[in-house]
């Protein structure tokens, strides 16, 4: 088995004091891609390049304390890809693609963090942009390979995929727009929400953000927005799903799938 999560830090310092590395070593995930690791190389180099034994590579945001990605692995890749609009959000540091290829076959692992759209207006653009950049290029990689995305998507598909639907309807995160790209991802785009393959019925327990406003971590009033993206055939290899909820690294939570020998 192949075990592989997925995890928005909100800063790797951050993470670190929280003890995101000693539940790491007791863990033992296969590979980890984590978001918004908020640093730049300086501050990797020597700090963060690996984590319980894990050799990570990453795609830094130009802007200090923002953004960023990485991808943490046991195994060795074939090639690294760092970037894939060569624009606008690659200078926010948000996509890197791990390729792991044989003779028999090519598989990439991938790290994307999508923008949020919550802070205003503007941001919300971006993120529209950002939604008809990705979607052609992953459309475009399908057909070359076998993949799986991980990341904070920053979209909740469904009314099940949040506590207080009816009242973010007007919101970033759930706008009909985001929820229809996500639709179109699953069906005509043809990748697989691995959660929900595992897990079509969850709704309370599937939760993996929460605001730090009030108390919405102690009520679990939550949002699913991180997700596994995979092409059918390595969908198709998911067998058991989990959110930890028992330590708090960040104000997202780990979630990790267990493919059958995906490497």
């Amino acid at each position: 088995m192949f075990k592989l999560t997925s995890l928005n830090l909100n800063g790797i310092r951050s993470a670190a004091k929280k003890g995101v590395e000693a539940w790491l070593e007791k863990a033992k995930p296969d590979c980890i891609c984590v978001q918004e690791i908020k640093a730049q190389a300086a501050d990797v180099a020597g700090n963060f390049d690996t984590l319980a034994g894990l050799q990570g590579h990453f795609h830094y945001a130009e802007k200090k304390g923002y953004s960023g990605v990485g991808v943490y692995t046991r195994h060795t890749p074939s090639d690294v890809i760092v970037g894939f609009d060569g624009g606008e959000f690659d200078a926010e540091g948000r996509y890197v693609e791990l390729r792991f290829d044989t003779p028999t076959q090519k598989l990439s692992i991938i790290s994307s963090y999508f923008p949020s759209g919550s802070s205003g207006p503007e941001r919300q653009e971006a993120k529209y942009r950002f939604l008809a950049a990705i979607y052609p290029h992953l459309i475009a990689l399908q057909k070359e390979r076998d993949f799986v995305l991980c990341g904070d998507i920053n979209i909740a598909h469904t009314e099940a995929d949040l506590k207080n639907w009816r009242g973010n309807k007007k919101n970033s995160g759930f706008l009909p727009e985001e929820r229809a790209w996500m639709t179109q991802l699953t069906t005509q785009g043809g990748l697989i929400d691995v959660y929900r393959q595992l897990q079509p019925d969850t709704t309370d327990g599937c939760y993996t953000w929460w605001s730090n406003r009030g108390q919405a971590y102690a009520n679990n009033v939550g949002w699913r927005l991180d997700y596994h993206l995979a092409t059918p055939a390595i969908a198709a290899t998911a067998k058991t799903e989990h959110i930890y909820k028992d330590e708090k690294f960040s104000d997202h939570a780990p979630i990790t799938i267990q493919y059958d020998g995906l490497i």
